[in-house]
């Protein structure tokens, strides 16, 4: 029998170029909430907060007599805290990672891999692809966040084509001929349409860099003299800023903009196409690091693999908004459970300074408190706070004494309940 079945964690930070500045970032003032050693920096770019087990963030635990301890190395000696369903399916590890990012400059334009691919990119090119698991995860807006996700309905894509001759002529004229042509026979869902619009995003990414270059800048200045495209242009500026003369500014369009609001999410399962834009979001995962990319990026970019592997299924923007629900158990709980047995996440919301308990679940927990503070009732004397990072073993409520109007906290966990 373990002794401890609720303790803090300590967590990794994620300073990547693409974070938000200094105290603009979530990252930056919950991790400063949560380690009182970290001195923020206000020209540092703080991007990600990593909660789990993963090998490149582990979390440590901060408190009682476990101190400093990793928490994989924890669990690894006390796989029960898992929960039976938990450890017989996934070989007694955490299966998923809980992040918050920080986005202040675009991230690459990128797909996850399914798992049987992600294992044959990892046997076939371990220096590039350094882990074996797939990769579904789930962004839920903490701000308002804005991100491609999914291509768009084709008629949109060809007006581009038909009103941006800068566009047509990175896509390539018979790649846009045979879109368009496409989409007049048979709409959006035509067998000869998806494969038509593969031909086109190949087109573009496989386009030579002299062109890219020209056709972009060509089309830059346009759009800084005339009414080209207002808000894609206003967003292919943007990105042009950020990645001067990259492949991928032109992506805006052929991928739908999703705007979240907070407490709106986006489900990415394997092979779909996005790219986060700006804002601030909770992130949940499989406990993988797996990408594969094309654009927007200083990193590798592998765009045959990328532009074999996407889902070409047109969509719209508000098809990506991921649905969630009300626990029928509890009102305090909304349920964001993707079609993955990995990961699921809780949003709960406690108004007034009155006692609450978070239930069992057969699945350990990560907690981590966006607002208010409460008082848990542990073994130990635990103190929550904004910033704080809680670790929670399978079968094992949380009673909360709240100590202030306004709790609101995201639980990540297993749904194999």
């Amino acid at each position: 029998m373990f002794l401890f079945l609720v303790f803090e964690l300590k967590c990794a930070m994620q300073e990547y170029p693409w974070g938000r500045l200094g105290s603009d970032s979530e990252v930056a003032q919950l991790n400063q909430n949560n380690d009182p050693s970290f001195q923020l920096q206000p020209n540092q770019p703080y991007a990600e907060l990593w909660m789990g087990t993963h090998p490149k963030g582990p979390s440590i635990i901060k408190n009682g007599t476990l101190t400093g301890q990793p928490l994989v190395n924890w669990i690894k000696e006390n796989p029960q805290s898992l929960g039976a369903k938990v450890q017989e399916k996934f070989n007694n590890k955490l299966p998923f990672l809980f992040k918050v990012l920080s986005v202040n400059k675009s991230l690459s334009i990128q797909a996850h891999p399914t798992k049987e691919h992600a294992e044959k990119l990892y046997k076939e090119r371990p220096d590039k692809y350094p882990d074996d698991n797939h990769k579904p995860e789930m962004a839920l807006a903490l701000t308002p966040f804005e991100g491609f996700c999914g291509f768009r309905p084709v008629d949109e894509i060809v007006k581009f084509l038909q009103d941006i001759p800068e566009f047509t002529t990175v896509v390539g004229e018979d790649n846009a001929s045979q879109l368009i042509e496409a989409f007049n026979k048979g709409g959006d869902l035509a067998t000869t349409c998806r494969d038509a619009l593969k031909r086109c995003f190949t087109g573009l990414m496989t386009r030579d860099a002299e062109t890219i270059t020209k056709q972009l800048n060509t089309l830059v200045q346009r759009i800084n003299n005339d009414d080209v495209s207002p808000q894609e242009g206003s967003i292919l500026q943007r990105l042009y800023r950020q990645f001067p003369d990259d492949v991928g500014c032109f992506g805006v369009y052929f991928f739908n903009r999703v705007l979240l609001e907070p407490g709106q999410a986006m489900f990415l399962g394997p092979n779909e196409p996005h790219a986060y834009l700006s804002g601030n979001c909770i992130e949940c995962m499989a406990c993988s690091d797996n990408v594969v990319r094309a654009g927007l990026t200083p990193k590798y970019k592998d765009i045959p693999t990328l532009c074999d592997m996407l889902n070409y299924n047109p969509s719209t923007p508000n098809s990506k908004i991921f649905p969630c629900r009300k626990d029928a158990k509890d009102d305090h709980v909304t349920i964001y459970s993707p079609p993955v047995p990995d990961f699921a996440v809780d949003k709960i919301e406690v108004d007034g300074k009155v006692d609450y308990t978070i239930s069992a679940y057969n699945s350990a927990s990560i907690i981590l408190v966006i607002k208010g503070q409460a008082e848990a009732n542990t073994e130990q004397a635990l103190k929550i706070h904004r910033g704080s990072v809680i670790f929670v073993s399978a079968n094992q409520n949380l009673p909360l004494k709240c100590q202030s109007e306004k709790l609101l906290l995201f639980r990540a966990y297993c749904p194999l309940l």
